[in-house]
């Protein structure tokens, strides 16, 4: 029996990720920072990054599917024994390179030198690591995107954003991200490289969001504004302690296309991701 070590198991990737090895006969050991249940196969450890508890020696392989980072400098120094390791990472290593906003361009350096940590601490042990930058997920009820727009719209019953915002995007669901993780782990073409891994189809931010907010219950209406009386708005209700993480930066990427190449996920693992047709139970928070 395969072992898996998986870092993030109980967050909206790594979920999903666990059935996944589960369903195919892996035994996994999962690091949580919270109290979480074994069942048949599958045992949790509590701990993080930053303290960690007692692992195995040797797994077949490792996941990370929370911080990239931290996840690399923790491999790096570790002596836990893996021939394949996948961590997710994000297109953010990209687009917010060139951010007005010096927090922004932070996380995209971040990103950056975490692949490269992680690359770098792999060649030497013969390990062969794949790092997946997803776009935009959504589908747990946990994003920090469209599960915050869900509910604000929800609040407000209606839904402001300005004229013209019809830059590109790819929404990708959870589910499908893990299939990414699973297809990548067993084919040798990923070996020591980074791949995008978007949602199935592009739309326009404008659609993105309209789209999201026709499948709540009852929809919620979109309403677009000019740009100046948009502005007006957003500091109004970042007064009131909405929308606090939409700044400048963030209302202009609206606007600017943010779409990535599929091929080459499509090429060397098969990923074949869905197209966005959201459900009012995608934005929803977890139970328990």
């Amino acid at each position: 029996m395969k072992h898996a070590l998986v870092f993030g198991g109980s967050g909206q990737i790594g979920l999903p990720l666990l059935q996944r090895l589960y369903q195919d006969g892996w035994r996994v050991t999962a690091v949580s920072r919270g109290e979480q249940t074994d069942r048949p196969g599958l045992h949790w450890l509590r701990g993080d990054l930053e303290n960690m508890p007692e692992l195995p020696k040797h797994v077949d392989a490792i996941f990370s599917c929370g911080p990239l980072l931290k996840f690399a400098k923790w491999y790096d120094a570790s002596g836990v024994e893996a021939s394949r390791v996948i961590a997710f990472g994000s297109t953010s290593a990209e687009t917010k390179r060139g951010s007005a906003d010096a927090e922004e361009r932070r996380v995209a350096g971040e990103l950056r030198e975490g692949e490269a940590t992680l690359f770098a601490a792999a060649q030497p042990r013969s390990d062969a690591a794949t790092v997946l930058r997803p776009t935009l997920i959504y589908g747990a009820g946990r994003d920090a995107t469209l599960t915050r727009i869900a509910q604000l719209a929800q609040r407000l019953r209606y839904f402001p954003l300005p004229r013209g915002a019809n830059g590109l995007r790819q929404p990708v669901h959870v589910d499908d991200l893990a299939d990414a993780a699973f297809a990548a782990l067993s084919a040798p073409a990923t070996f020591a490289k980074t791949y995008a891994v978007p949602g199935g189809e592009t739309l326009s931010y404008r659609d993105m969001v309209a789209r999201t907010l026709a499948c709540l219950r009852p929809p919620v209406k979109l309403i677009e504004l000019p740009s100046p009386l948009f502005n007006l708005a957003l500091l109004a209700a970042q007064a009131a302690g909405r929308a606090t993480g939409l700044g400048e930066a963030a209302v202009r990427r609206m606007r600017s296309d943010m779409a990535f190449d599929i091929g080459p996920a499509q090429r060397d693992f098969g990923y074949a991701p869905r197209a966005f047709q959201p459900s009012a139970e995608m934005f929803e928070p977890p139970r328990g």
